[in-house]
């Protein structure tokens, strides 16, 4: 074992242990109901990051919930990097699938995870990921080996949109001054294939409203002379793709980076099972816009989906109800080129469009970002390549991420900054559903890798 390894053998406990202490505090920023424990897991961010070795660890006060920053500044001369992550997770519901409660931290073995996985809300989104740059830190000062200065900025917002941190970057650009972003809330391709995301989708997040009647009917008297809102928002819904799964929002294809033949091939050729893909999932089939593989459809397409659709009686037994009003959230992901408010002004032109004159429309906005690509030739990517080729024994491959972080494009137009995408986590690791988990593995192995990543990064910025 070199230094950073057999540090990380003799505390491995220690840092799983404190990993657990966050992950039991259940810090949901989308349900007012969790903000004591939001505020809570700040609290308990800083105290973990002093208690590692990080200096000047303060609560930053937003109109939100607050960001922690922590640094260690070891000399001027130096790199600075600046981490981020974020400490609130996804609602757990629905808790009936969960095979162990979302807030009580529980290590299984499973098939990808032979070594144990943890389960628990936020043990892979992020709470786990962005912890282990904060072990990272401690093992390079305890292995006297830290070679660049470290900034870190955690935020509470990142699953309700980041709506506050725009202003927060703008307000705290001195203090967040740093030649790079470093970021730990993707994945990689399977445990023996690593992989660095350089690209992801950006965000259109909506919420439709549709009302027929005044007030709730019975169906009996009403049904077939009154539009039903449920079945309406249904018809206008399905409308929204046509028979190729192709989008009808008008414009919604305007102006979308089209990838040349050679790119797309260089993108089909990160390893893919696709029987494995299914079986994980229990489909019989894929699904998707034609002309496209997987790969295509959730890294290089954007996409329109249904989140969560409800109305009328849906309790139990029977009420023969004809409903007054119908609801649905909408998500739409995003490609280059396309922007968040460009997509959100089309959508909820097309939705009111398409609506029939029997029923009243309300399309609200909730939040957004812009998708991002990142350089594969700059000093940190390559540092990062480096330390994966280390760590993993392969060089990664690079890959386009289906989700969104819209922190990444704030970093750029704001601090004029790019980001490392340096996830260690799995698509599989059932990330904002029930179950989500964390492999022992992964997480031991970014913080055996972080390190690595300062060593070389200092190197090629000499």
């Amino acid at each position: 074992m070199n230094a950073h390894q057999q540090f990380i053998h003799e505390n491995k406990d220690r840092f799983l242990n404190e990993l657990f202490t966050l992950l039991r505090i259940p810090s949901v920023s989308a349900d007012p109901k969790y903000k004591n424990d939001v505020l809570k897991t700040a609290e308990t961010v800083k105290e973990l990051m002093i208690q590692s070795g990080a200096d000047n660890c303060r609560l930053i006060e937003t109109d939100g919930y607050p960001v922690v920053y922590g640094e260690k500044m070891i000399d001027p001369s130096l790199p600075t990097v600046l981490v981020y992550g974020h400490y609130d997770v996804q609602p757990p519901d629905p808790l009936d699938l969960w095979t162990s409660p979302p807030f009580e931290p529980t290590v299984r073995k499973t098939e990808i995870h032979p070594d144990g996985a943890i389960f628990a809300r936020g043990s892979c989104d992020d709470k786990g990921q962005f912890y282990m740059h904060v072990k990272a830190l401690e093992t390079m000062l305890k292995t006297n080996t830290l070679t660049c200065n470290v900034k870190f900025m955690i935020e509470g917002e990142e699953e309700v949109g980041s709506a506050n941190l725009g202003a927060f970057l703008r307000n705290n650009k001195e203090q967040l001054k740093a030649d790079v972003i470093l970021i730990s809330d993707t994945s990689i391709i399977a445990n023996d294939t690593p992989s660095i995301d350089v690209g992801l989708r950006g965000l259109a997040y909506m919420e439709v409203e549709v009302t027929g009647p005044n007030r709730d009917l019975h169906s009996g008297v009403y049904g077939g002379a009154v539009a039903n809102p449920v079945n309406i928002l249904c018809k206008m819904i399905a409308s929204c793709h046509d028979e190729n799964n192709h989008i009808t929002v008008d414009g919604f294809y305007d102006n979308v980076a089209e990838l040349s033949a050679e790119e797309r091939a260089d993108l089909n050729k990160a390893p893919f099972n696709m029987d494995a893909y299914k079986k994980d999932l229990d489909i019989n089939e894929v699904w998707g816009e034609k002309g496209y593989t997987t790969n295509e459809r959730t890294g290089i397409r954007p996409t329109l989906d249904v989140n969560g659709i409800w109305g009328g009686y849906t309790g139990e037994g029977a009420k023969t109800v004809l409903p007054s009003k119908a609801f649905a959230k909408i998500s739409m992901r995003l490609v280059p080129n396309q922007t968040s408010e460009e997509i959100s002004a089309k959508f909820e032109k097309h939705f009111q469009k398409i609506a029939p004159p029997s029923v009243k429309v309300k399309v609200s906005h909730h939040h957004g970002g812009n998708p991002v690509v990142v350089s594969t030739t700059s000093a940190a990517f390559q540092a990062a390549s480096k330390a994966m080729e280390t760590t993993y024994g392969k060089k990664p491959v690079p890959t386009r991420g289906g989700g969104s972080i819209p922190i990444v494009a704030l970093f750029k137009s704001e601090l004029g900054l790019d980001s490392v995408l340096f996830g260690f986590g799995l698509d599989t690791d059932a990330l904002h559903s029930p179950n989500e988990h964390y492999g022992i593995f992964n997480y031991l192995k970014g913080i055996e890798t972080i390190p690595l990543f300062y060593k070389h990064y200092a190197e090629l910025k000499k």
